[in-house]
């Protein structure tokens, strides 16, 4: 039932280390629900009943949150083999505190929490990796959200712009790379309006700071990104 997603569901971290064929044991027993969604199809809607641990098969979807005057931010955007709702799925709360956007067409499944962390029924070797990964999972998301945190905190446009693009920077290590957005979605994640993201990113560029052609950027003067967010 699985089969034509195992390539992606096996690049997965929830997945990490745990070859095919365990790997369709392993989903044989943990039964995952498929779901399928059309491009800019809402998913989910925040405050809805929790369904399960979202699994992208195919596709990509956006995590968003409404504020209070009714702009819609992106909390960020996730690819084929990226998980999502692991958060909800451990806390008191059982309802989904984000909205989850379909970006294109896309195959999710979705995997009841107690399938994890309850005893497998057929005893698979592979299910303490799978706990692992989650764990794991976990962790590497409270650090992505405590960097849009700080990207969100920085004192004006060019500072959050400059904190957005060191983060990639880093994680690359290379100054060159493509931001993995489009640009109307940047503008979302940080908080900014569109055109005042672009004149600014405009800005950076005719001070020699950056140079990009669309979604590609080459950091020119990392010094000056860094001083930007101070």
């Amino acid at each position: 039932m699985y089969r034509e997603w195992i390539d992606t569901l096996d690049s997965s971290a929830l997945f990490s280390g745990i070859n095919d064929e365990s790997l369709n044991i392993m989903l044989d027993c943990l039964k995952p629900k498929i779901r399928r969604y059309k491009r800019r199809e809402i998913v989910i809607a925040c405050g809805q009943p929790f369904q399960g641990i979202g699994i992208i098969a195919s596709g990509k979807v956006a995590l968003t949150k409404e504020t209070y005057s009714g702009n819609r931010i992106i909390m960020g955007i996730l690819d084929a083999g990226d998980i999502f709702g692991e958060t909800a799925a451990f806390s008191d709360s059982k309802v989904w505190p984000m909205t989850i956007i379909a970006q294109e067409d896309c195959v999710l499944l979705f995997l009841a929490p107690d399938k994890i962390t309850g005893t497998c029924s057929n005893i698979c070797a592979s299910h303490t990796s799978l706990i692992m990964n989650m764990l794991k999972i976990l962790s590497n998301r409270a650090s992505m959200l405590d960097n849009k945190i700080e990207h969100l905190s920085a004192k004006n446009i060019r500072g959050k712009i400059s904190s957005y693009l060191l983060d990639i920077y880093r994680r690359h290590n290379s100054n060159t790379f493509t931001i993995p957005m489009k640009r109307h979605e940047m503008a979302d994640y940080l908080n900014i309006p569109r055109p005042s993201l672009s004149r600014e990113m405009a800005s950076m560029r005719d001070d020699g700071i950056i140079l990009f052609d669309g979604a590609h950027i080459t950091i020119n003067n990392v010094l000056e990104l860094e001083h930007s967010i101070r």
